[in-house]
This record gives structure tokens, sequence and C-alpha cells, in this order.
């Protein structure tokens, strides 16, 4: 089973003199960190905020080349964690003749989270990952820019 989620934003982990972004998740009536690069939070924010690069960054050009060739995301899914590791797929579809054609690719959360706000389409976390990785809201603290 999945369930649905929102971005709630992006934070960062802080400990001792090193900081990691994370992407935070709402899932049922909890929260699922998942740790991503640098770059990532970037490509992230610029898709939260809706204000395009001057360039198209890599998930910008992935979103026009799919839909250039024919093809749209119906979901992408946070689907299992391998040793501390959350993996994820990206269930595409292509029309070939104005047949759909189901296709679906492994990724890392982050790119399918980045890509899944730039297509406005589901993110869906399964069961068992919520269960091994959420936690409640309570545990994080929260604070924005101005803080």
């Amino acid at each position: 089973m999945t369930h649905q989620a929102r971005v709630r934003g992006l934070g960062v982990s802080v400990r001792g003199e090193t900081s990691t972004p994370v992407v935070i998740l709402d899932v049922r009536e909890e929260v699922v960190p998942i740790f991503i690069s640098h770059d990532q939070a970037q490509s992230i924010q610029q898709a939260l905020e809706g204000t395009p690069f001057e360039r198209p960054l890599t998930h910008d050009l992935f979103v026009d080349l799919l839909a250039e060739f024919g093809g749209a995301i119906d979901a992408v899914r946070i689907d299992g964690l391998a040793d501390g590791t959350f993996l994820a797929k990206i269930d595409a579809v292509q029309y070939r003749e104005g047949e759909p054609e189901v296709k679906t690719f492994d990724a890392r959360p982050s790119d399918a989270i980045a890509i899944a706000l730039r297509m406005d389409c589901p993110i869906e976390v399964a069961s068992a990952v919520v269960d091994e990785a959420g936690r409640p809201a309570s545990e994080f603290e929260m604070r924005t820019e101005d803080d």
C-alpha cells in the first residue's frame, strides 16, 4: 500500500561542522526526512518556488524531453529502503499512435521528487517506508530563514 505525500519543505541537518540538506515529506500523520545533495536541494527549491532558472536545469530538461517525445509521468514512488538508502521509481507512460505504453524507471528519490514537483504529479510513499523512516513532526525543530 502507498500513501500520498506532500513536500513540506527543505531543511538542513546540522551535526557539528557538517550540514546536510534534507527534503521533508508529510505522509500519513508523520514526516519522512530524506537526505539529499546540495544540487538536488537547489533543484527542489526552484520547483517549490516556481522560479525558472536562466538555463534549464537537468530536471527541467528531462521534463521538456519527456513531453516532446509523447511521454508523461503518472506518479513517483518512494518504495523501499536498503541499508538506510531510500529507493524510488518513476511511473511513466508513453503514447504511441494513441496507445499508452507504461514504463517504470528506477530513480533517486531526490530526482523523482524534483520531477514530480515540476510535473505536478503525485508523490507516493510505501507503507513499509513510512513505518521504518517516518517520525513524528514534533521530533524536528522547524525554523524559517528569519529565525
